[in-house]
């Protein structure tokens, strides 16, 4: 920022500033190398009066608060030095350090060619930018509009040169005032049609309530950074740069911006994405956003795709992570994705928990029911049921009317799962996302609509978002990269690949069942890895707790007791979920899906065997243990060579049935995003919209497991000859 003084203020500040120069000549500059620790030391900083949200006074306490002051109070204290800050004005804060009353500046200054060449500044701690304002409703959206136009600027700043610079090719006039309050009461009076002031105060004003509206996009400007005398106080300055990067680190830089400014990171300083490497959480039946393809099993829809065209043009890479909606929100609370892209409404809740990126599209809501159905309009709904999906914008507003119209709601975590059940004639209708219902028809799922596309204003706009205050460089990223893809058309090429092509018409079932039955195939094997590699470390927990309950150690037998107690004792989902969400918040270990789900049915199914292995051998005679101790063997190789034998065989048919209940229990990890089949089938469902894919997923687990207990049988039979 340049702020404004004037003729004879900016004559004496350049005086002051010659004789500064001339003075600091005379001396050898201070290198900031050389500089000594700023620790312990106190500085006098110079600050404006009114430049929300960098400095401006708490109308509470009189405090000097704001972007900039906050800033340097936690690199004060960071550093080990103190402050006192004189809030001077800006001309009067540059006029105090020219004049050695102050020994420093931060009040939003602008690092320019021509200020460096009497200050020496920090690093750039805000890259500020320009932007157009005009009155909120008025017909001044963009440049373009302003022709034959007044535009109001302030005298003397980078707005000012900007607009005067550009007004020829847009067909305005500017009109000069002292003031940004001024600028705001000409656009208000009309005298001006818009004005130009730094983008974070106008974004800042908007936040307060301002009665305004953006013109046009935010145009890039220069950054901001602390300035003191040249030659002086170099260790200040490497001070300052040197906690600005611990709070950048730390993430406390961003709080402090985004307290100010809400979730808007423009022009938060920010480490490049380019290079960096970013796992992402979607969805995993959202089409046409985000769904699996059959044939190749890779992630696909308007989401994916748009997130993919932007890593590529910005330079990134991306893991993405298919969890489902509510799976990927908590995978982002414990840090273990980085960022969720899953058709996530952008609103005022959610912008209290995560930074959102712009919206990359806008969306509506719609009503569906079976095609054929009596049921046409809202009206039709009284006395019926309506399926709304978990935590959505639909679900709120089904909410919001369900009174209104006379139905009551029942909720489901996935599009599919609402679908199925107005199908199966449990509910007259759902509510989803008008684009999701849209593919629905066109694919020939088997759905109308109801009554007409619902429009919430200021709601419905689908954003990328992260934890408040991590990751903005990827936030920016994508902002940027959206903007290109906008502006050269793969934009429009993504959408229209999904929302405009016409029905496929509907498959016949076997012609459905062979488009599958590689992804199906996919996951089977994958159950089959997760059961065996879960089955062998249960059996061992089994065997190892089995002993430690039937033997003398009392400690043991409690420790054993208690493993028991806890995993039998608590649903399977729910110690899923402890392991994959919770664990990795607690310990800050994180855990693959399928880490997480082999050791989650490694401990359950260990607990049962647990007490297989303890009834085991608590049913072989006792003698057989007394005899073997009175041959002189020891206690544990008794309980080897003589009771466990026995045990064993007593208890197979029991191991069996653990082997076939565990197998079954892996359907329970797809909550987490593991590609079972169970996984696998809902991501292929979510494509067609075709429920009688079960009768094939069931059909494979009915044909491994009947295999499985063949097996154990023929082993059963040869160890209990």
């Amino acid at each position: 920022m340049t702020h404004n003084s004037s003729p004879i203020r900016r004559l004496l500040a350049a005086l002051l500033g010659v004789v500064a120069m001339l003075a600091g000549s005379l001396a050898l500059p201070a290198r900031a190398d050389d500089a000594k620790p700023a620790n312990g030391k106190h500085y006098v900083i110079g600050t404006d009066t009114t430049y929300a949200p960098f400095e401006m006074r708490d109308p509470a306490s009189g405090d000097m608060v704001g972007i900039d002051m906050d800033i340097l109070r936690a690199i004060a204290a960071d550093q080990g030095f103190t402050v006192d800050i004189k809030s001077l004005g800006f001309d009067a804060a540059v006029q105090a350090l020219n004049a050695r009353q102050v020994d420093g500046v931060m009040a939003g200054m602008s690092i320019t060619p021509t200020c460096a060449q009497q200050y020496d500044f920090t690093a750039p701690y805000f890259n500020s930018g320009l932007q157009f304002t005009s009155a909120k409703g008025s017909a001044y959206t963009s440049l373009d509009s302003l022709k034959g136009k007044a535009v109001a600027v302030k005298t003397g700043t980078a707005g000012a040169t900007y607009a005067n610079s550009v007004k020829g090719k847009f067909g305005f006039t500017t009109t000069a005032y002292g003031q940004t309050a001024d600028m705001v009461n000409a656009v208000a009076a009309g005298q001006a049609a818009a004005y130009i002031e730094d983008y974070p105060v106008v974004k800042y004003a908007i936040a307060q309530g301002a009665n305004l509206q953006l013109v046009g996009d935010q145009i890039p400007g220069g950054s901001y950074g602390a300035a003191v005398i040249k030659g002086s106080n170099p260790e200040f300055l490497a001070a300052f740069d040197k906690g600005l990067k611990n709070l950048q680190d730390k993430g406390d830089y961003a709080k402090i911006v985004q307290k100010y400014l809400g979730g808007d990171a423009t022009g938060m300083l920010t480490q490049p994405a380019k290079g960096k490497h970013y796992v992402i959480g979607t969805d995993t039946t959202f089409a046409p956003f985000e769904m699996r393809d059959p044939k190749t099993g890779d992630m696909v829809g308007i989401d994916m795709d748009l997130l993919r065209a932007i890593a590529k043009q910005q330079d990134f890479t991306v893991e993405i992570k298919s969890l489902g909606f509510d799976a990927a929100v908590q995978a982002l609370g414990s840090k273990q994705v980085d960022a969720v892209m899953a058709g996530m409404s952008i609103t005022d809740k959610r912008k209290q928990s995560y930074d959102f990126s712009d919206s990359y599209f806008t969306s509506g809501l719609q009503f569906a029911s079976v095609d054929g159905s009596k049921v046409k309009g809202l009206d039709d709904l009284k006395g019926k049921v309506v399926a709304v999906k978990t935590g959505t914008a639909g679900a709120d507003y089904a909410a919001s009317v369900k009174d209104r119209y006379g139905f009551t709601t029942t909720a489901f975590g996935q599009t599919a799962d609402m679908i199925n059940d107005v199908k199966a004639g449990h509910a007259a209708a759902y509510v989803d996302d008008f684009p999701v219902v849209a593919y629905a028809v066109k694919q020939g799922g088997g759905v109308q609509t109801v009554g007409d596309k619902i429009i919430q204003e200021g709601k419905g706009d689908y954003g990328v978002a992260v934890l408040k205050g991590t990751h903005p460089e990827f936030v920016q990223a994508f902002n940027q990269g959206l903007k290109t893809l906008r502006a050269d058309g793969q934009y429009d090429k993504i959408t229209a690949q999904y929302l405009g092509s016409a029905a496929a018409g509907r498959p016949t079932f076997m012609k459905l069942v062979s488009d599958a039955m590689p992804a199906l195939l996919r996951g089977l094997l994958q159950t089959i890895a997760v059961t065996a590699i879960a089955l062998v470390i249960a059996s061992f927990i089994g065997m190892l707790f089995g002993f430690f309950k039937v033997g003398h150690n009392r400690v043991l037998r409690w420790l054993a007791t208690i493993y028991v107690a806890i995993f039998r004792g608590t649903p399977l989902l729910v110690q899923i979920f402890f392991f994959y969400f919770t664990v990795p918040q607690l310990t800050g270990l994180k855990l693959s899906a399928f880490s997480a789900g082999v050791l989650t049915l490694a401990l359950n199914a260990g607990a049962y065997m647990t007490e297989i292995v303890r009834g085991g051998i608590q049913s072989v005679d006792p003698g057989q243990l007394e005899a073997s101790r009175s041959l002189g063997l020891p206690y544990i190789t008794s309980m080897r060579k003589v009771v466990l034998p026995q045990a064993l065989k007593i208890s197979t048919p029991a191991f069996i049935n653990q082997f076939i209940i565990t197998l079954k229990d892996t359907s329970l990890v797809a909550v987490i995003g593991l590609a079972e089949l169970t996984y696998q089938t809902q991501q292929s469902i979510a494509v067609n919209l075709r429920s009688e894919l079960w009768l094939a997923a069931a059909a494979l687990y009915f044909i491994v497991i009947t295999l499985l207990t063949w097996v154990s049988n023929v082993v059963d039979k040869k160890v209990n000859k």
